[in-house]
């Protein structure tokens, strides 16, 4: 099992297993397999009550880049395209108490999301990240992945670990993860992808700024759904104040076309993952070619529209226009 510590940022990335060859081109949407300039946009429509709508057509959605509006070119629904799901668990101290929650929660949604030609990697991630489960479609062994969590809240001792922490405290290096699952991860895959992140949103030790995790996402056309799970006795009881990372959570996921998951005695882990089964096979996957051309790196902001003004579009934000070799 390979540990990754946001210091070495380069040898981890080069250290890693690489991943899987990418699927047959005959399981790939045409416009997908042939056109590389095709700016992939997925999107989740709801209605006033927070409801999901799953029977609109193409010609119900528009596409804007930069305020100009563009052309679709493809459209179809979730099910013709393949799932690549990362899912990083929190296994800091502060979240000692429900990992075992996790862990039960978790492989049951494995068991229901994946289809046959879907896959998902685990990582985990405390004073470090850690791949417990590279690609696989098997939901046994991701259970296995899950059987494998452990709290991880500091060095110390005289076996320190495979990267000892140099000069700074480390104890939940949640933007390094996300960088890593994005980029090292998700970059080379094709179809939907989405990371899941079951957290208290706290992040401490990161090498890497939230910026930098969003930015990786943008790049691999990942969508990041975040999972608040908070243990207030970690902090010392309900009535103390601890620090809240719902912020960074939503700005995560709202820029990626994700939203943020709340656990609480009243919505439980396995209810929030029943929900995002139902969201990621609700999904439309809408295409374009985008009318500047320019391939120079810079970020082109994408704003989705919907004719029913009633109806609100969860979609990301942007993308950056880079050369397929830049990836």
């Amino acid at each position: 099992m390979r540990s990754f510590t946001a210091g070495f940022i380069c040898t981890l990335l080069a250290a890693l297993p690489l991943a899987p060859q990418q699927k047959p081109a005959e399981d790939l949407p045409p416009s997908i397999k042939v056109d590389v300039d095709v700016v992939q946009i997925l999107a989740s429509v709801k209605d006033k009550h927070n409801g999901l709508i799953a029977n609109l057509a193409k010609d119900d959605f528009t596409v804007f880049e930069d305020g100009k509006q563009q052309t679709i070119k493809y459209f179809t629904k979730e099910t013709d395209l393949p799932l690549t799901i990362g899912l990083l668990v929190d296994v800091s101290g502060s979240q000692r108490n429900l990992i075992d929650i996790e862990r039960r929660a978790a492989s049951q949604f494995f068991s229901q999301v994946l289809r046959k030609k879907d896959e998902a990697f685990l990582i985990s991630f405390g004073e470090e990240a850690e791949l417990l489960q590279d690609y696989t479609s098997s939901p046994r062994l991701l259970s296995e992945g899950l059987n494998r969590l452990r709290v991880s809240s500091g060095v110390s001792g005289v076996h320190p670990g495979p990267v000892p922490t140099i000069s700074q405290p480390r104890g939940t290096v949640m933007f390094d993860a996300v960088y890593l699952g994005a980029k090292d991860k998700l970059t080379t895959e094709v179809g939907r992808k989405a990371l899941v992140l079951i957290t208290d949103g706290v992040d401490q030790g990161s090498r890497l700024k939230i910026a930098e995790a969003i930015e990786a996402a943008q790049k691999a056309d990942a969508v990041i759904y975040s999972i608040y799970y908070a243990d207030p006795s970690a902090y010392g009881g309900p009535f103390m104040m601890h620090p809240s990372g719902q912020g960074d959570l939503r700005r995560m996921s709202e820029e990626t076309g994700g939203r943020v998951f709340h656990v609480d005695r009243k919505h439980t882990l396995e209810q929030v993952f029943k929900e995002l089964q139902d969201e990621m096979r609700s999904q439309y996957a809408i295409g374009y070619t985008a009318t500047n051309e320019k391939k120079d790196g810079s970020f082109r902001r994408v704003d989705v529209r919907v004719k029913d003004k009633n109806l609100k579009v969860q979609a990301r934000k942007g993308y950056y226009a880079l050369r397929p070799e830049a990836r």
